[in-house]
């Protein structure tokens, strides 16, 4: 494997490690996690086709995304069916509100030096 293959895999993890240490929530930090907290603050709650239409996720990608969410307990998930289809809904749990009032709380203090220049 070349370096900078490497380098490419581990850079994830530097991000995280760098949002962390800014007090960013590494956990909401990754842009489509984000995304989906910011969409579920705004409805009171949204099926998993809505979720990927409004942010243009893969289904892999949003089930992993949302699946990490909802094992930190951001994210509440019912699982039914609509006329013979599976629906998956999801909700905001006030830990969720919480985290994300945290983070951008946490975002607007980094940002608040660039605003007064």
């Amino acid at each position: 494997m070349t370096s900078s293959r490497r380098a490419s895999r581990r850079a994830p993890a530097r991000a995280s490690k760098g949002a962390a240490a800014a007090g960013l929530d590494p956990l909401v930090h990754a842009r489509l996690r984000l995304g989906i907290l910011s969409a579920l603050a705004a409805s009171p709650s949204l099926t998993f086709g809505e979720l990927k239409e409004r942010l243009r996720a893969t289904d892999g990608n949003l089930s992993v995304h949302a699946r990490k969410l909802e094992g930190a307990g951001y994210l509440a998930c019912a699982k039914g069916f609509d006329a013979r289809k599976p629906r998956t809904t999801y909700r905001l749990t006030a830990a969720g509100r919480k985290g994300l009032s945290r983070y951008l709380a946490a975002m607007d203090a980094l940002l608040e030096p660039a605003r007064r220049r």
